[in-house]
């Protein structure tokens, strides 16, 4: 079977990313070992493995064709209709694409289930931008939501994530998507705190459903995505919410200092909350060096170190 046709989509510009090049490791039918509720794919049974894939060579052939036909490609997206590291040969994927990818960065993005497997875990400490998702810390409302393949373990999954943020010499980013009465409840949200504060991530992405999903389940409102923001202290957190609610308040130079010290706000934030003559206040304290700018990952982060 050819796969030509549907391995590549893009590039698509991406806020966070820039211009990116989306690679399908599972062009064919969704392959996954979750069935998240939320999921935007069809409700489809978990499988451990990929039975349905395109060989290396397809993919390493049709990056080259995108290359010729896009002069600038900022970043390739190793993604799948289900789990990317189910692939069986990304090892050698990785390596055949960092022959041909010259400043272009690579990125995955996973949902984290495969990270204590040897072989994934090294693979992905080749890739520039690792991001897997952590949506539960226990393992009621993990099995409950993600709905993964009997044997994941979400300790081990953790366990190997604070391993893998000490090993990577490369930007790893977890994604946190919260559904309505799922793992909106304060002990799960200060359970997930309790173990990013131990991953030590470079970013947190925030957000909810957005999206149809497979299953009847509901987003949470951007008031909660904001309180977990505040709840995770000392964390780069970026709020991905759409059409969010914007408030401009006035701010002094103690309570921009205050703020920052409990959390760093990105770009976006600043946009969202300060008025013009906050605004002013932060810039002052960004050239008097009280107040430091942060990129992480794309992101634009205003923080106190």
């Amino acid at each position: 079977m050819s796969y030509s046709n549907s391995i590549i989509f893009g590039p698509i510009p991406s806020r966070r990313f820039g211009i990116s090049l989306g690679i399908d490791l599972s062009p064919s039918k969704k392959q996954c070992n979750f069935d998240c509720l939320y999921c935007e794919l069809e409700a489809a049974k978990t499988v451990d493995k990929m039975t349905e894939y395109p060989s290396v060579n397809e993919v390493i052939s049709e990056i080259k064709r995108s290359f010729e036909k896009h002069s600038k490609i900022d970043v390739i997206t190793l993604t799948a209709n289900g789990e990317p590291t189910l692939y069986p040969y990304l090892n050698e994927l990785i390596d055949e694409i960092d022959k041909i990818k010259g400043d272009t960065k690579t990125l995955i993005l996973s949902n984290g289930s495969t990270i204590y497997d040897e072989k994934i875990y090294n693979a992905l400490l080749k890739i520039d931008t690792v991001k897997l998702s952590l949506d539960c810390v226990s393992q009621k409302c993990f099995k409950k939501l993600d709905r993964n393949h009997e044997g994941i373990d979400i300790n081990k999954i953790i366990k190997s994530m604070i391993s893998f943020r000490k090993d990577t010499k490369n930007i790893f980013v977890l994604e946190i998507l919260f559904v309505k009465t799922l793992n909106d409840k304060e002990d799960e949200i200060e359970a997930l705190y309790d173990a990013i504060k131990k991953i030590n991530p470079h970013r947190v992405d925030i957000g909810t459903i957005d999206r149809p999903p497979a299953y009847k389940v509901k987003p949470v409102d951007f008031e909660l995505l904001e309180k977990v923001a505040n709840t995770f202290a000392g964390i780069n957190v970026n709020i991905a919410f759409k059409n969010r609610p914007k408030s401009t308040q006035n701010f002094d130079e103690n309570e921009i200092i205050s703020m920052l010290r409990r959390r760093p706000l990105t770009k976006e934030d600043i946009e969202n909350i300060f008025d013009d003559k906050s605004k002013i206040i932060l810039e002052n304290l960004v050239k008097s060096g009280v107040v430091s700018v942060v990129d992480s990952s794309g992101l634009i982060f205003y923080k106190i170190l």
